[in-house]
């Protein structure tokens, strides 16, 4: 394990994360708050920079490091931040529980939108910027970022972007790692800014345009208001949400392809093909089972595409309390909740190229079972899957399930029911935010002992990292020489 290393990157990253403390602080400096908020980012600021400086003067001796450290190097950097991001909140008071805090953050920077805030209007802007700014940070990567803004990058660090870039596959899109990450974040960033534009020309105050396109382009969640989006009652912001969720949900390598001028090859993608279709169907089953209840036909499509689009996308926006939903409705949106979004996306999930894969593998096992001696070969977006790839995905698959398994049976000890018990898990390890029963849209986590939301922290970590990277952390032998 080369130490030396790791202890260098999170120095970078408690810099880079003391630097975006000083935006938040603008903000407070802008709409003159107290002298406690000012002082609550800047002690933070300086504390953490001052740590991570400290750590980023480790001598190197050996550059070069494997995925064993970048999977840790991750882990660790992901519940760094949340540690440190928490700090001014309990020093302002705002959230004078440091669990409390360390759970908001944790569901900010991993995207999944779950609070612990009974009033979130009471919260001051430069709060409630920091809160929503996470999303953003955290939509495309951390050390995604780091990379786009370190000047120098290495190649193995290949294998920190593998630990934290959604999907079962990872491919640059160009030869050095670190413009593969500026391209990203340049299309990142320029889709956030249309976004924001769009929600402002909508009619939403400049500051609530911002915070909505960091939890839109992060895939978040977090509102400004009580209700979250409901308050606004407006079916131009809804829109422009709903298409911005999907937007964000999509591979960003096909955006790539607009980038240089070969927008033709997006038509090819069958993930993405995919990933519509889903969109589609779940809003015309749902739609018919609103219209059959007391819904009328323009607000049965109108809420069914929105909570649709914020369900697949891992969002969490909510106009509707879908939690009163006829059931048929409640079932489809808890299966959208385990599909997510495209891999390569700022969604969570399983991911839908996973789900297409794992039916490309089942029926490829009937075929192969009705005729033994019959080679069935398995494609997926033009090419050939050889056997590796298809073992990694059965093996996703099965410690997913083991760890969900789990995960409910903990969650079990302070849930009603097993709707609730379920619904917790789903929305936090696919990094949904809201689910259903005592997590509905009306919900929130606040009722949970400070034990289960520390368990609850961590679940939405390993679900951003999708479960290995935090795995490898926590196993004995990572740590071991001989290993």
């Amino acid at each position: 394990m080369n130490t030396q290393f790791i202890r260098y990157t999170l120095g970078n990253i408690l810099m880079i994360l003391a630097g975006l403390m000083l935006l938040p602080l603008i903000v407070s400096v802008i709409y003159q708050e107290s002298w406690v908020n000012i002082a609550s980012f800047l002690g933070t600021s300086l504390v953490t920079l001052v740590i991570g400086f400290a750590l980023s003067r480790t001598k190197l001796h050996r550059r070069t490091f494997y995925a064993r450290e970048g999977f840790t190097v991750v882990s660790l950097s992901w519940i760094l931040i949340s540690f440190f991001s928490a700090i001014p909140f309990v020093l302002s008071q705002q959230i004078p529980s440091f669990i409390d805090a360390f759970f908001e953050m944790a569901s900010g920077f991993t995207t999944t939108g779950a609070s612990i805030l009974l009033d979130v209007e009471a919260l001051s802007h430069s709060m409630l910027f920091w809160r929503s700014f996470s999303h953003f940070v955290g939509g495309m990567g951390v050390l995604v970022f780091a990379l786009a803004i370190l000047p120098k990058a290495e190649s193995s660090s290949v294998h920190i972007m593998k630990a934290e870039m959604t999907g079962p596959t990872f491919g640059k899109l160009v030869s050095r790692l670190s413009s593969t990450a500026r391209i990203l974040y340049f299309i990142y960033f320029t889709f956030m800014m249309i976004t924001l534009v769009c929600l402002y020309l909508a009619g939403l105050p400049f500051f609530e345009s911002i915070l909505l396109a960091f939890g839109t382009a992060g895939t978040g969640g977090f509102g400004v208001l009580n209700g979250s989006i409901a308050p606004y009652d407006s079916f131009t912001v809804e829109m422009i949400l709903s298409i911005g969720m999907i937007i964000f949900s999509i591979n960003f390598n096909l955006f790539y392809l607009v980038y240089i001028h070969q927008a033709k090859r997006i038509l090819k993608s069958e993930e993405l093909r995919w990933f519509l279709a889903i969109i589609a169907i779940a809003v015309l089953l749902i739609s018919i089972n609103l219209i059959s209840t007391s819904y009328g036909v323009s607000n049965a499509f109108r809420d069914s595409f929105f909570t649709v689009a914020s369900i697949i996308s891992t969002t969490g926006y909510s106009t509707a309390l879908f939690d009163h939903w006829p059931l048929f409705s409640q079932l489809i949106l808890i299966l959208l909740m385990f599909v997510g979004g495209m891999a390569g996306s700022t969604a969570g999930g399983l991911k839908v190229s996973r789900i297409l894969l794992l039916v490309k593998i089942g029926w490829a096992e009937i075929k192969q079972t009705i005729r033994p001696n019959r080679v069935v070969a398995i494609d997926y977006e033009g090419r050939r899957i050889d056997s590796k790839l298809a073992n990694t995905v059965l093996s996703y698959l099965v410690v997913y399930i083991i760890i969900f398994i789990v995960a409910v049976l903990v969650i079990s000890l302070e849930t009603p029911n097993l709707l609730s018990s379920f619904s917790t898990v789903a929305a936090t390890l696919n990094n949904i935010g809201p689910g259903l029963g005592i997590v509905g849209p009306s919900q929130n986590f606040a009722h949970f002992s400070p034990f289960i939301k520390i368990f609850l922290s961590f679940i939405m970590i390993m679900g951003r990292l999708e479960i290995f990277p935090m795995i490898i952390l926590f196993a004995p032998n990572t740590w071991l020489k001989r290993y």
